[in-house]
């Protein structure tokens, strides 16, 4: 008996590009194959002549003449939708290498383009690899795929016509195909199929009819083949097994069920740590009432964004503010250790003077820090350069910057660049505003200490401020905490300010509403766009997600992005502003105005309108409304940040855990 087709799909996963679905008919194609070759290639093409195919095909999920890889009678196939431009389609070809190892004659691979319509450069590339299987069949195919993929970013015309010629294809053939989109009604059919099986975002994969969505980990796909291939084994005729199983797909294998999250309690924002200066380089005066201690990291691009705020401060504050610097050399820097020996010998050879000139020098040469780099920072120096290298040579300096670290793991300082103000902690790259409210709330407070303790003077008062602070960090319930400070109350409901007008996807009258706070040039928030568009796959009309804007203080370029994808969403409405968010997560290294601008032109925006719209900061207001709205509710916001139903949480957290809120909500509202 034939199951409900939305029982074999599954929802997009947590990795995959998203379009927008559609209905269409379901473009049904015979198959012709011609006999595997010793390469273990079994391709699928069109022939003069029809070939009896030895295995027969499926209605639902027709192979068709695609692209394969593989024998034409493995037991497993797996169809694939893919887009040449998708980052996560990159990434899962490795996996697709790996499972044709792992189960060799027993997994045949077909390949269906599915360009998705905000890759400018998908459809020409797809039409392209069609042109090339024309020529060469699939070996030429697969070549010019992985091609493809392995220079995803140079996919012009020209590109296109290099990766051609170095697979060997007529090119005056090529070129005349392309001209004529020759190509392109057989790269529509196999969109329309991919509609017509709800696959709305790529990569897209059915394994003998069971559906997996997304750049999944290879474990995942073994477990589903496993199964499938275990029914597959049980089908006779061995010719019958992929047509029966995409009638009656194995379903697909949930992953167990993610333990409920309990996020730790933060560490106290108001507790006074004691924080030791040592023998730190420092700037100021040992006798300043406000000593700020920062753990930082030369190749950390945030450390070198608020060091133009340390500089107002000190200037601001004169002898009343002390900087002492500490080594935190985050181990995914590679060259920040380096660095940070290059300074501390600076340090060794020519005091504080020479440890703040190297400081200097290396965040004004950021991303030049190699062992070279310190050698030429050193020689202009003037340091004795044998010396120099000899102490990075030998790590002459390790020990110091090691116990610098062990304090950092101390104190609870994880995370670059972090501060100790009279040992309260402030984390991130604030705005100077936050350090100067620290800062004179620290000068009040020494200044009271001074005159209840006698004997207190400038020339000891951190010393007797870190006598009497705390040595072990303590934990303190937040709001909707517990009152073990163990976890946050997941059913506490808060009230949260409507947007007057917001993008949203999904009925007004949704029993759910997933209002979404987001941050475009946070990496988080672009690991969650894709598991939100698994939930609206997953839950349909059932849930309406609202898209809300939290742009961060430190992240330079999220509040005009915020402003541009306002003015995309006037324009055009969600549809218009879902293409344009799609775009700036696919590119948040690229979000400067000009950026911005080029996004607009390529959606088809009116790039007139749009640039007079963030000129004049029209949708300024509403951005900022919405970052009050969510501070308002008391929350502790970061980004990603959602609220299902008026119950908050945070972070890039998998599908099952917004599953699981979302059925809870559900079974509430019933």
């Amino acid at each position: 008996m034939r199951r409900p087709l939305q029982a074999f799909v599954a929802a997009l996963a947590l990795l995959s590009c998203t379009s927008a679905p559609h209905t269409a008919t379901v473009i049904r194609k015979q198959h012709v194959a011609r006999p595997a070759g010793p390469d273990g290639v079994g391709p699928l093409v069109a022939a003069a002549s029809p070939v009896r195919a030895p295995m027969l095909d499926a209605t639902r999920i027709p192979v068709g003449s695609s692209p394969v890889r593989g024998r034409a009678d493995a037991l497993v196939t797996v169809v694939v939708f893919s887009d040449f431009q998708c980052p996560f389609c990159s990434r899962v070809a490795p996996t697709l290498n790996a499972l044709s190892e792992r189960y060799g004659d027993d997994l045949r691979i077909v390949w269906k383009n599915n360009p998705l319509p905000f890759h400018d450069n998908a459809m020409p590339a797809a039409e392209a690899a069609m042109a090339v299987y024309e020529q060469g069949g699939a070996v030429a195919f697969w070549a010019f795929h992985d091609m493809l993929f392995d220079n995803q970013r140079s996919l012009s015309r020209d590109d296109l016509e290099q990766y051609a010629a170095r697979v060997g294809v007529d090119l005056a053939s090529f070129r005349a195909a392309l001209d004529a989109h020759a190509h392109r009604p057989r790269i529509e059919a196999d969109m329309a199929l991919a509609r017509a099986l709800g696959a709305n975002g790529t990569p897209s994969f059915f394994i003998n009819g069971t559906a997996i969505a997304g750049a999944q980990p290879v474990e995942r796909f073994v477990t589903t083949i496993d199964a499938v291939l275990a029914r597959a084994r049980t089908v006779e005729p061995r010719s019958r097994a992929y047509a029966a199983m995409v009638a009656d797909p194995v379903a697909s294998p949930d992953p167990p069920p993610a333990p409920a999250r309990r996020r730790p309690a933060q560490p106290d924002p108001a507790q006074v740590l004691r924080v030791p200066v040592g023998s730190s380089p420092s700037l100021g005066p040992a006798s300043a009432l406000v000593t700020m201690v920062v753990f930082s990291d030369f190749q950390c691009p945030f450390c070198a964004r608020v060091e133009p705020t340390l500089a107002r401060l000190r200037e601001r504050y004169g002898a009343r503010l002390r900087v002492v610097w500490k080594n935190e050399a985050l181990p995914f820097h590679n060259n920040a250790r380096p660095a940070a020996e290059a300074a501390m010998e600076a340090l060794a050879q020519r005091g504080s003077q020479g440890f703040w000139q190297m400081h200097d020098l290396l965040f004004e040469n950021q991303q030049n820090l190699t062992r070279e780099d310190l050698e030429q920072y050193a020689t202009r120096l003037e340091l004795d350069m044998t010396r120099f290298r000899a102490a990075l040579d030998e790590h002459t300096h390790r020990a110091s910057i090691d116990a610098d670290h062990a304090l950092a793991q101390r104190l609870e300082a994880n995370g670059t660049p972090h501060f100790f103000i009279n040992g309260v902690r402030l984390v991130g790259a604030q705005p100077e505003a936050r350090f100067t409210d620290a800062i004179d709330a620290a000068l009040a407070t020494t200044q009271a200490f001074m005159r209840a303790h006698p004997g207190t003077t400038r020339a000891n008062v951190y010393e007797r401020l870190m006598a009497a602070a705390d040595t072990e960090v303590r934990r303190a319930p937040s709001a909707g905490d517990d009152a073990d400070g163990d976890a946050p109350d997941e059913n506490r409901v808060y009230t949260l300010r409507p947007a007057a007008r917001a993008p949203s996807f999904g009925p007004a009258n949704a029993r759910v509403v997933i209002e979404h706070f987001t941050d475009f040039q946070c990496p988080f928030c672009a690991r969650a766009a894709p598991t939100l568009a698994e939930v609206r796959a997953r839950y349909g009309d059932r849930v309406r997600i609202v898209w809300r804007d939290y742009p961060l203080p430190f992240h330079p370029h999220a509040m005009l992005a915020a402003e541009a994808a306002r003015e995309a969403f006037v324009q055009g409405g969600a549809e218009a502003y879902a293409r344009y968010r799609d775009a700036l997560f696919e590119n948040q290294q690229s979000l400067a105005r000009e950026d911005l601008e080029r996004y607009a032109a390529q959606l088809g925006l009116d790039v007139a309108r749009f640039r007079a719209a963030l000129d004049a900061h029209t949708h300024q207001a509403h951005v900022r409304a919405d970052v009050a709205a969510a501070d308002a509710t008391g929350a502790q916001i970061g980004t990603p940040a959602f609220f299902v139903n008026g119950r908050f949480f945070a972070g890039a957290l998998p599908f099952e855990e917004f599953q699981r809120r979302i059925d809870q909500s559900l079974a509430a509202r019933r």
